[in-house]
């Protein structure tokens, strides 16, 4: 009974897999996520602290679902990434706020997730319409932008911008949802953005290997290569990811793509191993370019911050701090 469950479909695609099933599922998407987390691991950071001057200290949380963790560490700015809530009323909202404004970071960024309902009229309870929530001291950002200062930094400033879309995934009652077909991002995320805040992961990046994140944020990313990008969303993807903006990403992105359909078809696909083949030389070649010539500064990290454990109802994950 104990080999049989390894080889079955996880409960709730929101759930990770067992090795056995991907491995059956598709074995080169498995071995390019392989290949790439040890890319990853050899080139290190991508977003090394600026010299000169004190990093900008970030801690991001996403994900909390009414809970409250009970350490937060200190910093310059505090991100949550949306799901403050369960049921998405006013009144489930307005404690996470209050919560969050009592908090001694100075700056706070808060955008909503799909269970902040209240947040999105179409989805709004028909107890709370007519009410308002007080945000506070709290930057919150849908589809919208902040640019804040820091004085103790070298007056070095970063703009912010959040949006709370996701691709559909529940009914009526969720908010901000799109069909998985619809472009919701091309051509809304300002270039010159430093820090995105979005609840949705980008595809392939932090979202299990089912790739729940969206397709089309995915591309919009390419294009302004932020900084810092923080989501949630996906409990189960929860970490860090560096980004290097480069053949080798192309490569791996290309092999989660058209992976899935079963290992005969998998295997038989020649394009699959070439974009491997591609993995693995321009892996090399992007380490090389990390550790030996310095890199251009110009790729991104990527957290996944939620804080919710899995689909435990319980906050299990530790906030994450960035510098920058």
């Amino acid at each position: 009974m104990f080999i049989i469950d390894h080889f079955k479909a996880p409960p709730s695609p929101f759930e990770p897999p067992t090795l056995v099933y991907r491995f059956f599922t598709s074995p080169t998407r498995l071995l390019a996520q392989t290949l790439y987390r040890f890319i990853l691991l050899l080139r290190g950071s991508a977003i090394p602290k600026p010299p000169g001057s004190s990093p900008i200290r970030i801690v991001c949380i996403s994900d909390t679902h009414t809970h409250k963790p009970n350490y937060l560490p200190p910093a310059d700015v505090l991100i949550h990434a949306g799901d403050l809530a369960n049921a998405g009323t006013v009144a489930e909202i307005q404690d996470q706020i209050d919560w969050l404004s009592s908090l001694p970071h100075e700056h706070k960024i808060v955008i909503a997730g799909n269970h902040d309902s209240f947040c999105d009229p179409r989805s709004r309870p028909k107890s709370d319409v007519g009410k308002q929530l007080n945000w506070r001291d709290i930057h919150y950002l849908q589809h919208s932008s902040t640019t804040l200062t820091f004085p103790k930094q070298a007056n070095r400033t970063l703009q912010f911008y959040g949006a709370p879309q996701i691709p559909q995934c529940g009914g009526e009652d969720f908010a901000f949802q799109y069909r998985r077909s619809d472009d919701a991002w091309s051509g809304t995320i300002p270039p010159e953005t430093d820090v995105l805040v979005t609840h949705t992961p980008p595809r392939h990046h932090l979202d299990l290997p089912a790739g729940l994140g969206c397709d089309f944020l995915l591309k919009e990313v390419w294009k302004v290569r932020p900084k810092l990008h923080v989501f949630g969303h996906v409990h189960a993807g929860y970490g860090q990811e560096s980004v290097f903006w480069d053949e080798a990403q192309k490569a791996y992105e290309r092999v989660c793509a058209k992976g899935g359909k079963g290992i005969i078809r998998d295997v038989a696909a020649a394009s699959a191993w070439v974009n491997l083949a591609r993995l693995a030389l321009y892996g090399v070649l992007g380490v090389l370019w990390t550790r030996v010539w310095g890199g251009d500064g110009s790729d991104s990290l990527m957290v996944n911050a939620a804080l919710m454990y899995r689909s435990s109802g319980k906050l299990g994950n530790n906030p994450q701090l960035v510098e920058i």
